[in-house]
C-alpha cells in the first residue's frame, strides 16, 4: 500500500532539477527539490528531485519519455528519424489512426507530426465571390470581417488540437500507446493542400490517415480529402477505417497484394516487409489482368514469383490468385464478407486529374468500396 512519503527519483545540477520539476508539475505530479543552496541556488550541486510515492510509476514514465511532454526542438536526431504524418480532424477514427502511426513509429524509432487544416475565409470567399460576381455583380469583400473570423478560427483549431494532443499524453503516460515524440501542425488551407504540402517538405515515411466507414464515404464519393491525397501523394498512405480494429501491425495477418506481374509489386511488398519487418503475415498476392494489362499468369510465372518472394520474405506465407478484370469486379466486391482480411496493398500509379475523373484507380475504388485498412504505395 502506497503512502504519501516523500522518494527521491532524481538527483541533478540545481539548473536540472529546476527543468525536470516544471516537466512533472506540468503534468500534474508535486515536487519539491532538496539540498538547494538558497543563497546562490545557480552553483548548486546534488539537488534532490522529490515526488509523492503514489505519484512514482507515473513520474518514472514521464521522466523516461520526458522530450513527449515538452515542446520538441529541432535538433540533428530529429532530422534524421523517420517522420510519420497523420492528419487529424478530431473524430474516433483520427484516434483510430494515432493508435497505429505511434505503434508504426514506436518500431521504426520515428516520430509524428499531427497535422490539422481547416479551410480559412479567404478560401470560402474565393468561391463566393464568384458566385456573387457571375449572378449579380457584387462581392462578397469584407476585408475587417474576414480577418476577426480568421483569428477567431485559428484560436478554435488550436484548442481543439491541444485537447487532442493532451489526450495523446494522457495514453502515453497510461500504457495505452507507447512513447513517441510527436509535434503539431495546423495550416489553414483546403485540408487535401495542406497535407500535400507538408508531405512535399518533410517527406514522410508513411501517412496514416482514419476514414469513414464505405456507407458514409459513398455519399462524399466527390471531394473526399483521403480520395485525393492518395491519388496525388507520393509517400506511402495508410488509410484505416472507422470500424476497423487494428491497432498494431502485430495484428496484420492476412494480407492482400494487387499484383501488376512487374517490378512495382517488389516496390509494394518492401514497402509492406519494412513496415513490418517480423510480422509473420500471409500474402495473398492477387493479379489482376485489365484490357491494358498482361493476361492471366502461367504456372511458370507464378512460380517464380512465389519463389522469389518466399525467398526475400522467409517470415511471411505466399500464395496467389489470378483473374481477369469481370472476374476481379466479383472479387473486389466481396472483400468485405467472408474473409478475414487485415490489409489490402496496392502499387498505386500516378494519375493527371482528367485520368482520375473519369478512371479512377483501382487504390479510389476500394477506399470507397471497402471497409479494409488500405495501403497504397506510389510507384
Amino acid at each position: 500500500m502506497t503512502t504519501d512519503r516523500l522518494l527521491t527519483v532524481a538527483i541533478h545540477t540545481y539548473e536540472k532539477a529546476l527543468e525536470l520539476k516544471s516537466i512533472l508539475e506540468h503534468e500534474g505530479i508535486t515536487v519539491v527539490l532538496h539540498n538547494v543552496n538558497l543563497t546562490e541556488p545557480n552553483v548548486s550541486s546534488g539537488v534532490r528531485v522529490r515526488i509523492k510515492e503514489s505519484d512514482l510509476p507515473l513520474a518514472l514514465r514521464i521522466i523516461e519519455n520526458s522530450e513527449i511532454f515538452i515542446v520538441p526542438e529541432e535538433n540533428n536526431r530529429q532530422a534524421t528519424q523517420p517522420v510519420i504524418l497523420v492528419p487529424v480532424d478530431f473524430s474516433s477514427y483520427s484516434m483510430k489512426a494515432c493508435s497505429l502511426a505511434f505503434d508504426i513509429a514506436n518500431r521504426h524509432n520515428g516520430r509524428i507530426i499531427l497535422l490539422h487544416a481547416y479551410v480559412p475565409p479567404s478560401r470560402i470567399n474565393i468561391q463566393l465571390n464568384a458566385t456573387l460576381d457571375f449572378d449579380s455583380g457584387e462581392t462578397g469583400d469584407d476585408p475587417v470581417g474576414e480577418e476577426m473570423l480568421a483569428d477567431e478560427m485559428a484560436v478554435a483549431a488550436r484548442k481543439r488540437l491541444d485537447d487532442f494532443t493532451a489526450t495523446l499524453r494522457r495514453q502515453i503516460k497510461g500504457g495505452q500507446l507507447p512513447p513517441v515524440v510527436f509535434s503539431t501542425e495546423i495550416i489553414p488551407n483546403v485540408p487535401e493542400d495542406a497535407i500535400l504540402d507538408l508531405s512535399k517538405r518533410t517527406k514522410p515515411y508513411l501517412i496514416v490517415m482514419g476514414t469513414r466507414g464505405a456507407d458514409k464515404k459513398e455519399r462524399e464519393l466527390i471531394g473526399s480529402v483521403t480520395a485525393e491525397v492518395l491519388d496525388s501523394c507520393r509517400q506511402p498512405v495508410f488509410t484505416i477505417p472507422e470500424q476497423s480494429s487494428l491497432k498494431s501491425v502485430d495484428d496484420l495477418r492476412e494480407v492482400i497484394l494487387i499484383s501488376n506481374l512487374d517490378q512495382n509489386d517488389m516496390l509494394a511488398l518492401d514497402t509492406l516487409s519494412r513496415m513490418a519487418p517480423r510480422t509473420a503475415m500471409n500474402v495473398h498476392i492477387v493479379h489482376i489482368a485489365g484490357k491494358r494489362l498482361r493476361g492471366i499468369a502461367t504456372d511458370t510465372e507464378r512460380e517464380m514469383m512465389l519463389e522469389y518472394c518466399r525467398t526475400h520474405y522467409p517470415v511471411c506465407t505466399f500464395t496467389m490468385d489470378s483473374l481477369d478484370t469481370d472476374h476481379a469486379i466479383d472479387y473486389l466486391n466481396n472483400i468485405n464478407s467472408g474473409q478475414s482480411v487485415s490489409l489490402i496493398v496496392i502499387p498505386n500509379k500516378k494519375k493527371n486529374i482528367l485520368a482520375r475523373l473519369f478512371n479512377p484507380s483501382l487504390a479510389h475504388k476500394l477506399l470507397f468500396h471497402a471497409d479494409i485498412p488500405l495501403m497504397a504505395v506510389p510507384v
